[in-house]
């Protein structure tokens, strides 16, 4: 292993084989030389970039963040709305509830569940909230997740909501990936890390774990490949019986469901693993990722199917198609909702909604009314136990220049009222949202959104973002932070509908994986240009951002596009692309990127491995690679690496990694608009926009 003090490291990684790496010792997360080598660089960054500024802007960051007029998101149990609310008193947050009269109020009485500040200071642990799992049926104990500086991995204890308390002896799980469910008072159903991993490091097993019982002598329910992804638990009443349903996560985009009970899986429904399937009471949706003919008939891509599950389990194959895409239309998700089947579908981009009813005869369509039809909605159920649910819904609405508004539908699904209206949070005169489409290196168009002055100087300052990843879709939405410290001062937002989104379905998704990653990352460096021959800017003043997968594409901007930007921000990335699979989750992305370890593989994914694509003398501009010590689900080894090599390259870097913070911003509001300014501070020096508010 290279040392972290050799004066002359070679810089060039990874050349033939996953251990041929200088900088190797850069992914001991904790180790002493790589801790050494981080608060070195954190000290460089934080001398060159925290100034007075940047204290202004993080503190304006932090203000917004933690702003009262935010929306308290909910969801009902029994006749409680349930919320988890952080703020500047309250950084950790405050796990609360409150009945339904009472969140209508303007000020609703919170009755106060579960303080973190307060207990993570009672048990000296650095705790962050990751969710609860009410028990159904009494609703009167829940197994409550804590995570340590916001990790994907959590402890779980069990917690009694009537007395506010932490059950003495009750259910415990040390800190892992993965989590429990209920079956019953006494009795957990178990999808744990602990004790059985996956090469991913989630869950291999579902485990029956009964109270007072040490969880891993619970018996073993279903057990999966070493190999796959994951697996998890769950269960039902919906049709009467107790049913527990076990999805079987063979990689990112396959999956296996099983059905049985307590005494074991019975069967596997006979169903291609591309489908994503969801049971409701007695019927089931299948959405399909890649074309299937089924008893003759040919269904293509992103059709939603349904059929009832006892004529499934017959043998039947009388599918019911209910949605079809088109050249306009693409899928998004699907959900069900006290048995209606909601689909969520974007037109060209607009966020539609159309609602599927089985009756006497048959399934009956209609479109989902009141809500906007540009920018950005999202739908869910109100409840959040399906078995009590009565079909009532909550949209949150917004778009670059609308704050959010929090709807709800009633349960029959007509108008929908305002429970909330976020007030803005930047002055949006003389801002507007126009779309535009570049002609990627293949000729296919790709669209994006840009939103700032109606004026085009040809210089203007802008933050240009896309993720492209994983059938994720980047719609145009309220940034507060963004807007204040970006556009309300005068700069441009742009976000690119790259390929590897899901903005125009399955193929748009396909089209930009594995192989066609590197065709992704073409897309974006196509809006680059096309900024510039619109004339809104010139390449100089280009920032660009993404993160995680984001990161990748924004390291592949360094190598292989570096004279379209004038700087650029990769954060919580994915870098290295001959070794991700060996790193934390990597493992579990083989379906998005490929698998290095076969040599087909490796043939483009070398192409797009910005880490062995760094070389010295070419046109780089100025860099920052922030990561943080505490994401265990993208190993920081990826941004510490780059950023070393880079260094001895000769190169502009910027580095900063902070403590705890898991796979995001941070772990509480302060260190998250540290962050965040951090990386706009940053942006608008490398770029020479001078700072509009000093």
């Amino acid at each position: 292993m290279l040392a972290a003090t050799d004066p002359h490291p070679d810089p060039r990684p990874t050349l033939a084989r996953p251990d041929d790496d200088p900088y190797l010792w850069l992914e001991e997360v904790d180790g002493p030389d790589a801790l050494a080598w981080v608060e070195a660089r954190n000290a460089e960054t934080l001398a060159r970039y925290g100034d007075a500024g940047f204290l202004r802007d993080r503190d304006i960051a932090r203000a917004l963040l933690d702003r009262p007029g935010r929306i308290p998101f909910v969801q009902r149990f029994g006749t409680w709305l349930y919320n988890f609310w952080t703020d500047g008193a309250h950084p950790r947050g405050l796990w609360r509830r409150v009945d339904e009269a009472g969140y209508r109020a303007a000020v609703p009485d919170w009755e106060i569940l579960l303080d973190l500040d307060s207990l993570a200071a009672l048990e000296g642990e650095d705790w962050v909230w990751a969710g609860a799992a009410i028990l159904k049926g009494d609703l009167d104990r829940a197994l409550v997740r804590l995570s340590r500086g916001g990790k994907d991995a959590a402890v779980m204890r069990e917690f009694d909501l009537g007395t506010r308390t932490f059950v003495a002896d009750g259910f415990v799980l040390p800190e892992g990936k993965g989590g429990a469910t209920w079956l019953d008072r006494e009795t957990v159903l178990l999808s744990s890390a602990l004790g059985s991993a996956t090469r991913s490091g989630y869950a291999r097993t579902v485990r029956l774990w009964p109270r007072g019982t040490d969880p891993r002598d619970a018996p073993v329910l279903f057990e999966t490949a070493e190999t796959s992804m994951s697996v998890w638990g769950a269960s039902d009443r919906q049709a009467g019986a107790e049913r527990i349903t076990v999805v079987e996560q063979l990689g990112f985009f396959d999956t296996a469901v099983h059905i049985g009970d307590r005494g074991g899986m019975r069967l596997r429904l006979d169903l291609p693993a591309h489908a994503g399937v969801q049971l409701h009471r007695n019927h089931l949706s299948v959405r399909l990722r890649r074309p299937w003919t089924v008893d003759g008939v040919a269904h293509d891509t992103d059709t939603v199917l349904t059929i009832a599950l006892p004529d499934l389990l017959a043998g039947s194959r009388a599918f019911t198609v209910l949605w079809q895409p088109d050249a306009r239309l693409a899928l998004q998700r699907v959900f069900w909702s006290a048995g209606r089947l909601i689909v969520d579908v974007l037109e060209d981009l607009r966020p539609t909604y159309r609602v599927f009813e089985p009756g006497p005869g048959g399934w009956t369509e209609r479109p989902l009314a009141g809500l906007p039809a540009l920018g950005s909605v999202h739908l869910w159920p109100l409840d959040g136990d399906p078995e009590r649910a009565d079909g009532a819904l909550l949209a949150l609405a917004h778009d670059p220049v609308t704050p959010p508004a929090l709807l709800a539908f009633p349960p029959a699904l007509d108008a929908p009222a305002v429970l909330r209206q976020t007030p803005p949070a930047y002055d949006a005169r003389g801002i507007r949202v126009t779309r535009h489409e570049a002609r990627s290196a293949d000729g296919t168009r790709v669209p994006y959104v840009q939103v700032g002055p109606e004026a085009e100087t040809g210089a203007a300052p802008v933050y240009l973002t896309a993720y492209g990843g994983f059938a994720h879709s980047r719609l145009p939405d309220y940034q507060p932070v963004l807007g204040k410290l970006w556009l309300e001062r005068g700069g441009t937002c742009v976000t690119a509908n790259i390929r590897g989104g899901g903005e125009f379905g399955t193929r748009w998704h396909h089209a930009g994986r594995r192989e066609g990653k590197a065709r992704a990352h073409d897309d974006f460096a196509a809006v680059a240009a096309d900024l510039v021959a619109r004339g809104v800017t010139r390449p100089g003043r280009i920032a660009a951002e993404g993160g995680s997968n984001g990161g990748l594409l924004i390291a592949n901007m360094l190598t292989r596009y570096p004279e379209r930007f004038g700087a650029l921000a990769c954060t919580i990335p994915l870098i290295d692309m001959r070794r991700y699979t060996k790193l934390l989750a990597g493992a579990s992305w083989i379906g998005e990127y490929g698998d290095p370890d076969d040599p087909q593989d490796w043939a483009f994914l070398s192409g797009i491995s910005a880490y062995h694509a760094a070389e010295a003398g070419r046109p780089y501009p100025p860099i920052l690679l922030a990561t943080s010590r505490g994401d265990d689900r993208v190993h920081p080894g990826h941004a510490r690496k780059m950023a070393q090599k880079l260094r001895v390259l000769g190169y502009d870097v910027a580095f900063y990694e902070p403590a705890t913070g898991g796979h995001g911003a941070g772990k509480d509001s302060e260190q998250a608009a540290a962050f965040r300014a951090l990386g706009l501070t940053f942006l608008r020096r490398a770029i020479g926009w001078e700072d509009p508010a000093a």
